[in-house]
């Protein structure tokens, strides 16, 4: 089994991509139901995320003993589990982003508080920016994939404005997102051109401008957006 990084995964089951099979097949179901009347289909949808939704409310969550009930990254069903939180999508911190929970909801809260600290070993923090990496490039390189969903999933402005500058200091003059930068010298960072990064950049600073377009002034956000 493989992650949304495609690195092969520790344990079977990934946490955040049975909530977005969760998501995507109650959705495949509307579809189902509205588009092509395939009432049957739509019905074989439902029972198959109602079957996964149960099986996250009661293999998905472990109690660390900081942090209280959070959602492991990885289970086997048997008790074993990974913590941690890979930038990704879909990950733990992306989970109201993409529908599958409240932001506000209690365990996620409480896991996002243990992604966005050094107890997530893909967790960095250097002189300009701080935020989650992943095991497919390795240690000390902050995926700004992941600063851009911290501010996708926050209701604190300031915090979202927080993200902002950090994107703003950390794409190394060359105006768009990279898959990821050294957490001391963006300068050295992989993948010039990153799509993905750059799209839902694209999406938060949209995002921003129609809640809280005074952020976009108050920050100088000068960073280009992709026309393709």
């Amino acid at each position: 089994m493989f992650r949304p990084s495609d690195d092969a995964t520790i344990f079977p089951y990934l946490i955040p991509s049975n909530f977005f099979a969760v998501v995507s097949l109650r959705q495949a179901a509307e579809l189902l139901n509205k588009v092509s009347n395939d009432s049957r289909l739509a019905n074989e949808c439902i029972l198959l995320a109602n079957e996964v939704d149960a099986a996250l409310s009661k293999y998905a969550t472990t109690l660390h003993p900081k942090f209280g009930e959070i959602y492991a990254y990885e289970v086997n069903g048997f008790g074993t589990y990974s913590l941690m939180d890979d930038a990704n999508i879909p990950s733990l911190l992306s989970l109201p982003y993409l529908g599958a929970v409240a932001a506000d909801d209690k365990v996620y809260r409480q896991t996002r508080n243990y992604i966005l600290s050094e107890e997530n070993p893909f967790y960095f923090k250097g002189k300009l920016a701080e935020g989650v990496g992943s095991p497919h490039t390795g240690l000390d390189l902050i995926w700004p994939m992941s600063i851009v969903m911290r501010a996708h999933t926050s209701n604190d402005p300031a915090e979202i404005r927080q993200c902002l500058k950090m994107l703003q200091a950390t794409h190394a003059g060359t105006g768009f997102m990279h898959e990821s930068f050294n957490k001391d010298n963006p300068e050295k960072f992989t993948r010039k051109w990153f799509a993905w990064a750059n799209t839902i950049f694209g999406e938060l600073v949209w995002d921003v401008f129609k809640k809280i377009p005074h952020f976009l002034v108050s920050s100088r956000i000068s960073i280009c957006l992709p026309l393709a």
